[in-house]
């Protein structure tokens, strides 16, 4: 009895050690927030969180990256648990999150407007004709037999779908019916067909979405392609602006009128539409209208931690958290809210107003 005794009471007294000591140091288990976001936000998103850490020591960030539809389908299709989402394009978020039309289930019922981008074609000096490529004629280098591009699947990501308006912008601008064809559509097997109706340019991708040569590579979020950049695998890619300032690229800023940076040219954009042929997007709508880039933050409706995702919300778009974007090449605006009276209680502060 005596050494079962002793035995018993060592255990206990290293148990109470133990507690002591956590005590003593302060480490507690941390509440995790989970965050999914838009890839193109991986470096600024990673200074936020280290940001939000050193105000919060109790809470452990952790963020997820994806193309932006593909981090709305993990909610929506695979009913993850997400505290947070932000997204590159604010109209996904009412057009496959709310429930309205044919969405019988909401996801959320919110969103805030909180930064801004524009498409570029970003390069290195290794890329063939890289001294060469300008605003005039970057559609014809694009389209030399030598030389290889890249941009995002538009079925999963933002990025995507506007790379195809672009080229289909460039046709209008540059007068040249030619430059959807030569730069995309012949590449793909079958070919991506563009229809025109009452002056709407609809750009038609097949269920089968897949290049025929290695001349153009396709991957699920735009960032995916900066590795293949740096190693020279591809000569130029359709992304972000601030991506490409992030990372040290070189990049070629495209004319206003069609790199879907300005609500001066919103007409202009919305000329040209993307429609998705993926058959699980007929019950939510399947058309991408071209507008300017506008980021979204919102809070999904089964978040684990609602109250402080809304103190991680309101971390990112108050002017302390907007600077931090800033610094980092990430363009913030105004931040406004769509549904302004279902955003939670705590963000009034923080934001400007409804969204126009």
């Amino acid at each position: 009895m005596r050494t079962i005794y002793m035995v018993t009471f060592s255990s206990l007294l290293i148990i109470v050690v133990i507690i002591f000591g956590t005590v003593l140091t302060g480490e507690q288990k941390k509440t995790e927030l989970d965050v999914i976001y838009a890839g193109s936000l991986i470096v600024p998103f990673g200074e936020i969180e280290h940001q939000f850490e050193s105000r919060h020591p109790d809470v452990d960030v952790r963020i997820e990256g994806h193309g932006s539809i593909q981090a709305i389908r993990h909610i929506t299709d695979i009913h993850e648990e997400y505290d947070v989402l932000a997204v590159a394009d604010e109209n996904l978020i009412p057009d496959l999150m709310y429930a309205t039309g044919n969405n019988t289930e909401s996801y959320c019922c919110w969103y805030v407007r909180f930064a801004r981008n524009q498409m570029v074609i970003a390069y290195t000096n290794e890329s063939r004709y890289a001294n060469e490529i300008n605003e005039s004629n970057w559609y014809e280098i694009l389209a030399r037999p030598d030389v290889k591009f890249g941009f995002s699947n538009p079925m999963l990501d933002a990025c995507g779908y506007r790379t195809l308006m672009t080229a289909q912008l460039a046709e209008l601008y540059y007068n040249d019916q030619t430059i959807f064809d030569r730069l995309i559509s012949c590449n793909f097997n079958p070919e991506i067909p563009v229809t025109e109706n009452n002056g709407t340019y609809i750009v038609l991708i097949p269920e089968i979405f897949k290049p025929q040569s290695k001349k153009i590579i396709i991957r699920g979020g735009s960032v995916q392609l900066l590795a293949l950049l740096d190693f020279n695998e591809i000569d130029y890619i359709f992304g972000y602006k601030s991506v490409a300032q992030q990372h040290g690229l070189r990049f070629l800023e495209l004319p206003n009128e069609i790199d879907l940076s300005s609500s001066e040219y919103e007409d202009t954009y919305k000329k040209v539409m993307v429609r998705l042929g993926f058959q699980r997007f007929t019950s939510v709508g399947t058309d991408r209208v071209g507008k300017p880039i506008f980021y979204a933050i919102t809070i999904p409706e089964n978040a684990p931690h609602p109250e402080l995702a809304a103190q991680f919300v309101q971390f990112v778009i108050s002017g302390e958290g907007q600077r931090v974007l800033n610094d980092i090449k990430q363009p913030t605006v105004m931040p406004v809210a769509d549904n302004l009276d279902r955003v939670p209680d705590k963000l009034d502060d923080v934001i400007e107003g409804r969204k126009p």
